[in-house]
């Protein structure tokens, strides 16, 4: 097998870790892949470099694809989302002012119960609440909206795009009064003494699928062996990733200058499962915090695609049946299917599913027979399902 090299995209946070660890212990190279990767400083440089071809994949956010597929975005090739890298993983970061406030008022900063937090954070919010996020199509704009859905919060809510390694920074001038972001820069602005963590994004959507792999259509179909082996040698990643013993050694690898550039005790507080609130070192227990393979997490479900494009679609006033129809286009299940089933990988028995369906693991039909899904409950209770004329 000869050596393909391929140029990566990812930006520093802890869900990168699945193309890290692909480069760093051979899992790319077993594939005959030598990965480039380049360091990215936003999504929007993720977007525009993917589609200009400065870079061949990207670690990108799951929404954004189905965001260009939707044409709000640059016109480039279409993107193509082949697998999801990283399920949970953000949290929810109030400033110091309301997190002392919220102290005030009695609240313990459970990290866990959306209900409680909604409610302190309602008491004593500005009438204009200004939330960050790291790009408007992400999976934490969708978190913000629907933990503040029907609530007196959502009237004054106001979202801005940060960078994620700007968080704290927007966090301690005042330019927002909290955000939503993935680890490990929630919790480095709790070190900075920024703010406090006030909810896990796993309490409001049991399963938010958070980074994906994505490609350009273009590359996808037209260079079918590599974007296999790209697609082998990460899930091989993401496996590894998922066994608990080997989250320290994540932890050491990912704060590497290279890469996040920050102490490893940073990086292993999300993926040891245990997050510290505030700067006094409260610590929150939260089991599965971030997930990058059990429960058939590397899966596209084009229903997902559906679920994020309908909300997508609303704010932006487009068709929502066609922009669902759209984004599951762009949910390779097919591709995911074929490259990953020579690898081992056990895979459903559909490609759409009931998104909010399940409160607990639950036996699905595969194509081995059965595999187990992870809980994917909304906490409000909404189901999702695709029109049926759309599966």
């Amino acid at each position: 097998m000869s050596m393909a090299s391929l140029r990566l995209g990812y930006v520093p946070l802890t869900d990168a870790a699945p193309l890290i660890i692909a480069q760093e212990l051979g899992f790319a190279a077993e594939e005959g892949l030598a990965l480039k990767l380049i360091r990215l400083q936003s999504w929007a440089q993720s977007r525009d470099l993917l589609g200009l071809g400065g870079i061949d994949a990207a670690h990108m956010l799951v929404p954004l694809p189905i965001a260009q597929s939707l044409g709000l975005g640059p016109a480039y090739p279409p993107f193509d989302l082949v697998m999801v890298l990283s399920v949970g993983g953000q949290a929810i970061c109030v400033s110091t002012a309301l997190a002392q406030a919220m102290r005030g008022k009695g609240h313990g900063f459970g990290f866990g119960d959306p209900l409680a937090a909604r409610a302190a954070l309602a008491a004593v919010a500005p009438d204009s609440l200004r939330v960050g996020v790291p790009f408007p199509f992400s999976t934490q704009a969708e978190l913000v909206r629907r933990w503040l859905d029907g609530n007196a919060l959502a009237a004054g809510l106001s979202i801005h795009t940060v960078p994620p390694p700007q968080m704290a920074d927007a966090l301690a001038s005042g330019e927002v009064d909290a955000f939503c972001v993935g680890e490990p820069w929630a919790s480095y602005a709790v070190e900075r003494g920024a703010g406090a963590l006030v909810l896990a994004g796993r309490a409001i959507w049991a399963s938010p699928p958070e980074k994906g792999l994505v490609l350009t259509r273009d590359f996808a179909e037209g260079r079918p062996e590599e974007t296999g082996r790209l697609m082998r040698a990460v899930w091989r990643a993401c496996r590894w990733l998922d066994r608990a013993e080997n989250r320290a050694t994540a932890a050491e690898i990912l704060s590497r200058p290279e890469y996040l550039n920050l102490p490893t005790e940073l990086s292993e507080r999300g993926l040891m499962d245990r997050l510290h609130v505030s700067a006094t070192g409260e610590v929150r227990e939260y089991p599965g915090f971030v997930r990058f393979h059990a429960g058939a997490a590397n899966f596209p479900w084009r229903s997902l695609a559906a679920l994020l494009a309908r909300r997508i679609a609303r704010l932006h006033g487009l068709d929502e049946v066609r922009a669902m129809q759209v984004a599951m286009g762009c949910f390779r299940t097919d591709l995911y299917r074929h490259h990953l089933r020579t690898a081992g990988a056990d895979l459903p028995g559909a490609s759409v599913r009931i998104e909010g369906g399940m409160v607990h693991p639950t036996a699905v039909a595969s194509e081995k027979g059965q595999m187990i899904l992870g809980p994917d409950a909304f906490f409000d209770g909404e189901t999702f399902e695709p029109p049926f004329a759309l599966r």
